[in-house]
């Protein structure tokens, strides 16, 4: 019998576990180096957003929740690209203002076109590419036999040679007007001011509002939110990656508002074999509240997020703060990372950073 290989389309997500100290952030200077808020700008479209802490602090977010800083809006709009790279949408929002664009699709499988920090990334599929004649790089997992090959191609166009007339943009603009040339919808969110006039305005752009969510009284059984002392003076590296791995699991079922976590919550073991971790002994009864996002968000919005939660509630408080973005090539493979501050720990967090394969 001649056995064949898991094609690699099919590899499972790699999650990498971070224990480390958190200095206290600076509002006049948001931090951007070093973990965990490296790994919060490198989303790249964030889509969700929980932030789960005890009820009690919960309180003293409530206020600030209310400011339209906590309702981040974005649009809807049916633009062809060449509409974006032209005129003064192009001069005002890409380069002098900063924004966020993607195209409908799904990577693998559609032509889906994203910007990003003044960048334009392409992702093809090879008769699209061949028809282009623009240059870029092979796309994908390696070894996927079988599939149709894919393209990436990538522009600054903030650089200096992103303007008509120059070669290699006037390429781009060929290639718009007689390839890329079919209406497709985008989800837009500026970064930066809106201009006045909106060049956004003549395209009959569709507003939406990412206001706060709110579940309160989530009335759960609360496990150990600190590495064991003795696994991490002796490094003992199996024993942390099991307790990580577990409250990781926890946090998720807690986000999902599962019966699982619930206090006096009991289930047939043929329908669910769940245990808590730490077992009976090692959990706390605690009220929790869940306050949740979801549209299109900017990585830059959800690190103010942590910075505000980090000031307004107690040094000796708990939360979490979990981020997902947009799926990639197969439906829900997205990445995400979730950060958490135990209690009575200021100075330290917990990171789980989720990779999807590509």
């Amino acid at each position: 019998m001649i056995s064949f290989p898991t094609p690699s389309v099919y590899q499972a997500s790699k999650c990498y576990f971070t224990h480390g100290t958190l200095a206290h952030p600076d509002p006049k200077q948001l931090p951007s180096k070093g973990k965990p808020w490296s790994t919060l700008l490198g989303q790249d479209f964030v889509h969700k957003v929980d932030l789960i802490l005890p009820q009690q602090s919960f309180e003293k977010l409530r206020m600030k929740l209310g400011q339209d800083a906590y309702s981040p809006t974005h649009s809807r709009v049916i633009m062809t690209l060449g509409d974006i790279l032209n005129g003064e949408f192009f001069t005002q929002y890409i380069k002098v203002g900063n924004i966020m664009m993607l195209s409908e699709g799904r990577i693998g499988q559609d032509n889906v076109f994203a910007i990003k920090d003044g960048t334009l990334t392409m992702y093809l599929e090879k008769e699209m590419y061949e028809r282009a004649g623009l240059a870029g790089r092979p796309h994908g997992v390696k070894g996927k036999r079988g599939l149709k090959p894919r393209w990436v191609v990538q522009y600054d166009l903030r650089s200096p040679a992103s303007f008509p007339g120059k070669n290699g943009f006037d390429r781009l603009l060929y290639a718009c007007k007689n390839v890329f040339n079919r209406p497709v919808t985008w989800l837009f969110r500026s970064i930066s001011e809106i201009p006045d006039p909106d060049p956004l305005a003549k395209h009959f752009p569709t507003k939406y509002t990412s206001a706060p969510f709110i579940v309160e009284d989530i009335h759960a059984m609360v496990p150990a939110l600190k590495p064991p002392q003795t696994s991490l003076v002796a490094h003992d590296r199996l024993d942390v990656e099991e307790f990580g791995t577990d409250l990781y699991e926890w946090l998720s079922l807690l986000r999902l508002e599962s019966p699982r976590i619930n206090t006096g919550d009991q289930i047939d073991p043929h329908l669910s074999r769940y245990a808590l971790p730490g077992g009976p002994g090692g959990l706390q009864q605690a009220d929790l509240c869940k306050v949740s996002w979801q549209g299109f968000i900017s990585p830059a919005w959800t690190r103010q997020v942590l910075v505000d939660t980090i000031l307004a509630l107690p040094s000796r408080s708990w939360f979490s703060l979990s981020v997902s973005s947009f799926g990639r090539e197969i439906t829900g493979n997205s990445t995400e990372c979730t950060i958490l501050r135990p209690e009575n720990s200021p100075g330290e967090y917990l990171l789980w950073d989720v990779h999807g394969h590509e």
